[in-house]
């Protein structure tokens, strides 16, 4: 596991109360196999952090997206803080190298979980509010879980785009395939490839058969709009 001021450096956030992130950090597996108290995990700080979430790309979706409804707008904030949403966004700080894991989580790939990382993406964001207040906590959440937008929207609504797309030029059916599925129980790998008709667009990998899905139809829409260039 690399050291924490590494992480630090990494957010641009420096914490004055060290023991918060670390307790941000921490698994219910570490703190169970380590007979520590159940509030040792970070549980209740993903409990204030998703609340902090929450209220920040509320306050983010309103001012940006002038025109949009209600429900357009509760259905937009859903797919960006979704777990797939905020594992992704751990990823690209390595959060999963930082965490706190029991051996069997570690051993079972606990570092690349969604569920895990989206888990501790919330309790790191709680832990900044309460080390340094809402400003602080808000420009994380903005900088490293809402940038990007118009690239991770474009992800997570990869499916229904290649359908839009599809339809507007083709009568032939668009449709998904299970090539290959490997790996134990709790660590799948599964990979997908979409297709129209009979011609392969696009191949994709994840830990669900959905998310390679939605990968497989994310890179079938990159590769048709460079062929339009």
């Amino acid at each position: 596991m690399k050291q924490r001021s590494t992480l630090e450096k990494r957010i641009g956030y420096q914490f004055e109360e060290k023991g918060l992130l670390r307790h941000a950090l921490t698994h219910s597996s570490y703190a169970n196999e380590r007979r520590m108290k159940k509030s040792a995990n970070n549980e209740r700080l993903e409990f204030l952090g998703d609340a902090v979430l929450e209220l920040v790309s509320s306050e983010f979706i309103f001012n940006s997206q002038k025109n949009m409804p209600e429900g357009e707008m509760t259905k937009f904030r859903a797919s960006l803080v979704c777990e797939q949403a905020l594992a992704l966004c751990a990823r690209e700080i390595s959060l999963g190298d930082y965490l706190l894991l029991g051996k069997g989580e570690e051993g079972t790939g606990g570092r690349e979980r969604d569920s895990i990382l989206s888990d501790a993406m919330e309790a790191v964001i709680g832990a900044i509010y309460l080390d340094g207040g809402f400003t602080n906590a808000k420009e994380f959440v903005i900088r490293f879980v809402l940038s990007d937008i118009d690239k991770k929207k474009l992800f997570f609504d990869s499916k229904t785009i290649l359908q839009e797309i599809v339809q507007s030029r083709s009568k032939e059916p668009l449709a998904y395939h299970l090539i290959c599925e490997k790996g134990p129980d709790h660590n799948k790998e599964f990979t997908v490839e979409v297709c129209l008709g009979e011609a392969k667009l696009s191949c994709g990998i994840g830990k669900t058969k959905k998310a390679a899905e939605q990968q497989a139809a994310y890179r079938a829409i990159l590769q048709l709009k460079e062929s339009e260039e």
